[in-house]
């Protein structure tokens, strides 16, 4: 997959019934044009049109390496 990233979208809120507090994620193929992003890096991904089966987003910019 030269060119894409999967992007973990992590999202916290709390049960309506039970008030735990859960954690849900999900997984994004991504479109990074100039392949310069690494694992552990935070980036903000914005809608696309259709790249392929699975991809839909693009990588904008990246917020912040990883160390």
């Amino acid at each position: 997959m030269q060119k894409t990233r999967v992007v973990r979208i992590e999202r916290v809120y709390r049960h309506p019934q039970y008030e735990r507090v859960v954690r849900a994620s999900k997984r994004l193929k991504a479109h990074d044009e100039a392949n310069e992003s690494r694992v552990g890096d935070r980036v903000l991904i914005e809608e696309t049109r259709p790249l392929s089966k699975e991809k839909r987003w693009r990588i904008r910019k990246i917020l912040s390496r990883a160390s």
